[in-house]
């Protein structure tokens, strides 16, 4: 099967090499390998979404990018918190703050090491570029996924320039953005942006408190400025806060218990948990939820960007400080009943900082750098246990995180067609941890927990202290050739490593809270790109192979006292895949556009230890379809003098896929169709109007689960219902 679509590949390659007369299509270019270069010129798949792109689609949150992005999902734990993004079948299934995403979250090119980062705002941003594969040589390791590159807009020296923007829609949601760009100076620039969202009307209903539940209070802000200090130097200062006094979405419950009205158990909402609740409504947006929704998030970022022409290179400083903090509640059990819910608490400050030293002449193209980072990271968990185990608990974790890291890349023109490509990084990394979980004996006459008497002091049920360091090589090798002007194929190896940690979650025996192994990913990929300009074409498409080894899996334990989720090692996956994006923009249509993309997933789990006894290979992977594809249609039709109209469609397909690593059949989503649509009126240049609606169908689609049968329970996630609005944006020169 490899034979043949190589086969078919170099085939493709043969046509189109003589097919391109017509002018050239618009260049698109990307900073994928943290510099500027054409698209059709980067051996890499990557999707892009420019500004444009961006505005028109609100792309809002991490969890877009699934919108232009073939092969990618994105899921929440909890509504609104903690974004996971899984490429090609590798993701991470976890939710705990001190643990790293599988995907590199790059913004500005500062890494973002805790997934609680993720949960934020975009705005006023100039290009989001989703890499796939391993991109450990450039991006670092906890890279093994891919990578996220997410570039704000920066200071323009060309004008003073501006945008007012506002918008309206269903559920009491109002916006406001605005941005201004201020060349002082032919020397000192700046740009000041900022958005406030607010949204007065939940999703959910709880009819245990008669109110709805997911009302949004956001304000965000950022200042850069950019200083030419010579003809040799310049100096860049962001400064970014971002503020929320919001409610999370809550999940729906699932029982194990047969009810008079439903025998079908466990898994429906109409079985019932231990204290006899069931949820009988039908509508996964309504429930009854003991846990206040509250969601306060504060977050600073200071980064200094220097870039600095020496005599053979160029040197760039990437120094950049992130203080974030967050307290959220967490219904686990979904019910009205306090059985496992908890008051969370995150804390993270991350200092980094980055050197590279970049050169090269028509032959070679080379790139050094060094890399350090520190994080801190304090997180604790308030259980309130009353309703089933009689008493409250306090988990906490607080961790320290350090990491170097030695990394040169570099590019050789072998001629005038084919180009080698290699990459190397070395990383160390400590990592500390001193955490536990206590049962608290709040209640009498005694806890259910640990059966100890009402007035004992706490007791600790699970405790570490401990430290761990590793030390990683990530690598890269691959060739591109240019078989025409504006087509290539090429072919990587690449391996990339995940770093090993600390499971920070509620634990009931020490075992639980034992350090996990590394994760690293060996990537063999063949692809092709270009543009057939004759006929408004631009294409890419790749198969890949992963062999996946100490993969870290989030599954049940149920050795101790309360059965846990908790991350582990699995020992190995293997994964078979194929991607493509194909953009069409026929001239005999101006106007028209349509991108169709898709992605394919053969994944196998190797043999594991499970909850229940030894769980046999051939497991899929957790979040990983066997099929996805999205489409985008777009026409824009031009009135009289300088009016335009543009009416734009798309849909995402995703087959089902299990949402954990037992491929648990009650966690098990449905596929699904998501179909979005907008109108816009361009009154002039520097006034729109645009009428949007996202999930137009009102698809009802599970995006995550959790089973806790043994306490009764368990919950689902879902997509976000149909939501619209009137957006109106106006352009200052």
């Amino acid at each position: 099967r490899p034979m043949l679509v190589a086969v078919a590949f170099v085939s493709l390659a043969s046509v189109t090499a003589g097919a391109q007369t017509a002018g050239p299509l618009e260049e698109v270019v990307v900073t994928a390998q943290k510099r500027e270069q054409s698209l059709m010129s980067v051996g890499l798949a990557v999707s892009v979404a420019d500004e444009t792109e961006i505005r028109d689609r609100r792309i809002n949150t991490v969890t877009d990018i699934s919108l232009f992005t073939p092969n990618a999902a994105v899921k929440e734990f909890i509504p609104g918190l903690m974004p996971i993004i899984t490429i090609r079948g590798v993701g991470l299934n976890d939710f705990n703050a001190a643990n790293n995403p599988a995907t590199g979250v790059y913004i500005d090119e500062v890494s973002l090491s805790s997934l609680a980062l993720l949960s934020s705002d975009f705005f006023d941003l100039a290009q989001m570029e989703v890499l796939k594969g391993p991109q450990g040589t450039v991006y670092g390791r906890n890279a093994t996924a891919g990578a996220l590159n997410v570039m704000t807009a920066r200071p323009d020296f060309s004008g003073l320039s501006g945008r007012l923007s506002g918008g309206i829609g269903n559920y009491s949601s109002r916006e406001l953005e605005g941005m201004i760009n201020v060349p002082a100076s032919d020397t000192l620039a700046f740009r000041f942006a900022g958005k406030l969202i607010r949204q007065d009307e939940g999703f959910w209903d709880n009819s245990l408190t008669g109110s709805d539940v997911g009302e949004r209070d956001v304000a965000m802000g950022r200042a850069w400025a950019t200083w030419r200090a010579s003809d040799r130097t310049e100096v860049s200062l962001k400064l970014e806060a971002q503020t929320a006094d919001s409610e999370l979405g809550s999940p729906e419950f699932f029982g194990l218990l047969p009810t008079a009205g439903e025998s079908d158990c466990p898994g429906s909402p109409g079985c019932s948990n231990l204290l006899g609740y069931s949820d009988t409504d039908g509508d996964p947006f309504r429930g009854a939820w003991s846990v206040d929704p509250g969601y306060e998030m504060d977050q600073t970022t200071t980064m200094l960007l220097i870039d600095h022409e020496l005599s053979f290179a160029t040197l760039r400083s990437v120094t950049a400080f992130i203080d974030f903090d967050r307290s959220y509640g967490s219904d686990v059990d979904a019910s009205p009943a306090r059985i496992t819910d908890f008051i969370n608490e995150d804390e993270v400050q991350q200092f980094s900082q980055e050197f590279r030293l970049e050169g090269g002449d028509a032959n070679l193209v080379w790139q050094l750098g060094l890399f350090y980072s520190q994080d801190e990271i304090l997180t604790t968990y308030a259980g309130e246990l009353q309703d089933l185990l009689n008493t409250t608990t306090f988990s906490s974790a607080d961790l320290e995180v350090e990491t170097l890291s030695l990394f040169a890349n570099g590019e050789y023109a072998l001629s005038d067609t084919l180009t080698l490509i290699g990459g190397l990084r070395v990383s160390e990394e400590d990592r500390s941890n001193v955490g536990f979980t206590r049962d608290l004996v709040s209640s009498p006459p005694a806890s259910f927990l640990t059966m100890a008497p009402f007035g004992t002091p706490p007791i600790t049920l699970a405790g570490i202290d401990d430290e761990i360091s590793d030390t990683s090589v990530d690598w890269r090798i691959g060739l591109n050739w240019q078989f025409s002007d504006d087509g290539m194929l090429f072919v990587s190896a690449a391996q990339g490593t995940k770093s090993g940690g600390f499971f920070t979650g509620v634990a009931t025996l020490p075992e639980q809270l034992q350090p996990y192994d590394p994760e690293d990913l060996l990537a063999l990929e063949l692809g092709i790109k270009g543009q057939v300009n004759d006929l408004g074409l631009r294409y890419e498409a790749s198969v890949f192979y992963y062999d996946y080894n100490d993969v870290q899996s989030y599954i049940r334990d149920n050795s101790g006292a309360i059965g846990t989720q908790r991350l582990g090692n699995i020992s190995g996956a293997e994964i078979y895949g194929a991607d493509f994006q194909v953009g069409w923009y026929p001239q005999s249509l101006d106007g028209f556009s349509a991108t169709l993309g898709g992605g394919i997933l053969d994944t196998e789990l190797e043999s594991f230890a499970g909850p229940e006894g030894t769980v046999p290979a051939g497991n899929e992977l957790p979040d990983a379809p066997e099929t996805s594809f999205s489409i985008d249609l777009r026409y824009r039709a031009d009135l009289t003098g300088d009016h335009a109209v543009e009416l734009a469609l798309d849909s995402r397909y995703q087959a089902d896929v299990f949402r954990d690593s037992l491929n648990d059949p009650l966690l098990q989503a449905d596929s699904f169709t998501v179909t979005n649509a907008r109108i816009t009126w361009y009154a002039g240049a520097s006034l729109e109007f645009s009428l949007w609606g996202k999930n137009l169908g009102d698809e009802e689609y599970v995006v995550q689960g959790v089973n806790q049968l043994a306490f009764g329970n368990g919950f689902r996630v879902y997509g976000p219902p149909r939501t619209y609005g009137l957006s109106v944006i106006k352009y200052f020169e």
